[in-house]
């Protein structure tokens, strides 16, 4: 038995390690649980990052960190297979078809049960254990099994797929039976929250959409905005998109309505950035969706671009964090067309990072988000029209709904959508 009062369980540590120190990882949720960290005398559990290093439990930022190691097999079969070809497009509504394997649900409850037996070892008599994500669901059975005496919350920060979907897992009801060692489960929306009650009624649940520290997103100088607005051609209207390169997040989409408008000629003097990190670039259908965006960006180039003047700027590689407010300030249109998403915080960032309620939000209704900012420019991205339509639309703003969405989003941040969760449990 350890001696942290406040046990956080996550896939991933919350550091990077670059070159031969730490770094701590961008992230909401890390802003949100530090200082909570800090002030219970709390350990972070969960994965460094690479594969088959063993570490010994360590300080970083005033927070203690407790190592997972996990090997090749475990990061191909664990993470790859069972969380990210199986849990993640069944939970995200069979975008594309989930596979499911036996070896990689064997290697799935081998990894949780690592996780649920370093978070015993952690945590102190009585301790409250706040475990996060889709990659961990049978940690919360698993860790009431071997430490009765703790409180377990779970938060999913995934959608929840509807009753006839999830039924497809075939290791459907130990998922359940895994969430059932839990006080307390949290979901981003109320959807989420009523497809699982209607599995089951025996763990409470609450509602808890997730936010984002909005006193990271600094005020970015004139002089910085002014230079990238230059750097693609003063365009009349500046539109971006900030993603990871996955399938779930309508990448293509939105680069077809963009084509399609400069086609019928609805949409003149525009650049487009497209910022895509790099994402999970051994599975299949990643790989896919890298290779149909890419061949889809050097067909608008070649069509409507001019020499030193293309259309869309495309990068493919991460952004530093204290960069990315540049480029939220300077884009008019912030386009967010994703098919399915628990959240999408960079929705929130874009918001915030407009004060003066100048900018315009483009928002898929399946966004997590498009709850709370009711007040964007929705669209379905199943329907080319409709995002067609919402671009159009954003291209003479009506910065009252911008205003709207600003004061929320400043009122309900991370800070508080992680007190409101800890509260209830």
């Amino acid at each position: 038995m350890g001696d942290n009062e406040f046990v956080v369980v996550a896939n991933r540590l919350p550091v990077d390690k670059v070159g031969d120190h730490y770094e701590v990882s961008p992230g909401g949720l890390v802003a949100a649980l530090a200082p909570v960290l800090r002030a219970r005398e709390g350990c972070w559990v969960g994965w460094p990052g690479n594969i088959g290093e063993t570490l010994e439990p360590f300080e970083f930022g005033g927070i203690s960190l407790v190592p997972v190691t996990l090997d090749q097999n475990d990061f191909e079969r664990f993470y790859e297979g069972f969380s990210n070809s199986t849990l993640w497009p069944l939970y995200h509504d069979l975008i594309v078809q989930p596979e499911y394997n036996q070896e990689w649900w064997d290697s799935y409850v081998e990894v949780n049960r690592k996780f649920a037996e370093a978070a015993a070892r952690a945590a102190a008599d009585g301790a409250t254990v706040w475990v996060q994500d889709y990659q961990l669901q049978l940690v919360p059975g698993m860790l009431k099994e071997l430490r009765p005496d703790v409180t377990v919350g779970f938060f999913l920060h995934i959608p929840f797929p509807a009753p006839a979907l999830f039924q497809q897992l075939p290791w459907r009801n130990e998922i359940l039976e895994g969430l059932k060692g839990c006080d307390l489960i949290g979901f981003q929306r109320n959807t989420d929250e009523d497809n699982f009650r209607l599995l089951t009624q025996d763990i409470r649940t609450g509602t808890f959409p997730i936010s984002i520290d909005a006193s990271e997103i600094a005020v970015a100088p004139e002089e910085d905005v002014a230079k990238l607005r230059a750097a693609v051609g003063n365009p009349k209207h500046l539109l971006l998109g900030v993603d990871r390169m996955d399938y779930t997040k309508g990448i293509l989409q939105r680069l077809l309505a963009i084509e399609s408008l400069l086609e019928e000629g609805a949409l003149d003097d525009v650049a487009f950035i497209q910022l895509a990190t790099p994402s999970r670039e051994r599975i299949e259908h990643y790989r896919t969706t890298r290779k149909d965006v890419e061949e889809a960006i050097g067909r608008i180039n070649g069509r409507f671009g001019d020499v030193g003047r293309p259309i869309v700027h495309y990068i493919h590689r991460s952004v530093p964090k204290e960069k990315l407010g540049t480029f939220y300030a300077a884009a008019d249109i912030m386009l967010v067309t994703p098919f399915k998403d628990g959240m999408n915080l960079v929705a929130k960032e874009y918001v915030a990072a407009h004060p003066n309620a100048d900018g315009a939000l483009v928002l898929s209704e399946f966004a997590g988000a498009a709850v709370e900012l009711n007040q964007a420019y929705l669209c379905n991205p199943f329907d080319l029209e409709s995002v067609k339509a919402a671009i159009v639309g954003a291209t003479e703003p009506d910065a009252a709904r911008m205003r709207h969405m600003h004061d929320w989003v400043m009122e309900h941040d991370v800070a508080a959508w992680a007190q409101s969760f800890l509260e209830e449990l």
